[in-house]
């Protein structure tokens, strides 16, 4: 770990605690992350774990071998400047020392998701986080703690669901976590209702088709809205209609197709 690791997650979790809302589109390899970092205005990068692992021909849900997905966030680090956060899925059985791992590489965040197991095991894979990232020299290690308490809905009401996130939210906070994340979250009540709980600037979101607008989620307090695996999904649309026209024989390519460097 070096001191530019912990400057750079000491720069990212300030852009979480700015009342602006952080944008960051999500990213699997080092081309994409290259052309998302030369983009004005773009303050950070986040990695994928769906979007690496199909990369990569695996299935998403930690299908992909450990050191398979650290190689892949490590060469999206050293091509570029910017601070990166990894999507770590639940951690690979030791969230802890694969966090330590990522710090290693220059990661300054990180997501670990609850996969809804019990309350006290995902307290302690927080506290397991935070421990190793400061051990590391990196106290600002912005852990985006994730709840899949909208995912993994079971029989529970909507209510229900947000009772659950907004527990575990509180639980994963209080043991170090500066942010937590709840997928899939799109109405405005309940966006309301988790800011109200977990503090302003504390909440993270994924934006999908019938998100709230960003200067709505801004003006309510969210931290942070990212794409998951939908910024790929947009690339490989463009490809597949490419290839559609190619087949046709209907056109040729879009006249406004940039070069990349």
């Amino acid at each position: 770990m070096s001191q530019d690791t912990a400057a750079l997650a000491a720069s990212f979790l300030d852009l979480h605690r700015a009342r602006d809302l952080l944008t960051v589109v999500n990213v699997w390899d080092v081309v994409s992350a290259r052309v998302v970092a030369d983009v004005p205005g773009t303050t950070a990068l986040a990695t994928a774990s769906h979007s690496i692992a199909a990369s990569l021909g695996y299935e998403d849900g930690e299908h992909i071998p450990r050191d398979e997905m650290l190689a892949a966030v490590g060469r999206i680090v050293r091509a570029t400047e910017l601070p990166v956060t990894a999507d770590l899925e639940s951690g690979y059985g030791d969230p802890g020392d694969t966090v330590a791992r990522a710090v290693d590489l220059g990661v300054v965040g990180a997501n670990i998701e609850d996969g809804m197991r019990p309350l006290p095991e995902a307290v302690r894979a927080v506290e397991a986080v935070m421990a190793a990232a400061e051990s590391a020299g990196v106290p600002d290690f912005v852990l985006n703690a994730r709840t899949d308490a909208f995912v993994r809905t079971a029989d529970r009401s909507p209510q229900e669901c947000l009772d659950e996130a907004v527990a575990r939210g509180r639980a994963f906070l209080d043991a170090g976590a500066p942010c937590v994340f709840v997928p899939r979250v799109t109405e405005r009540a309940h966006v309301e209702a988790l800011v109200d709980a977990l503090g302003s600037q504390r909440l993270t979101l994924i934006e999908v088709p019938g998100s709230l607008p960003h200067a709505e989620l801004e003006q309510l307090g969210v931290a942070r809205v990212s794409y998951g695996p939908w910024s790929q999904r947009v690339a490989l649309t463009a490809l597949q209609q490419l290839v559609e026209r190619v087949v046709d024989g209907s056109g040729a390519l879009p006249e406004d197709v940039r070069a990349l460097t």
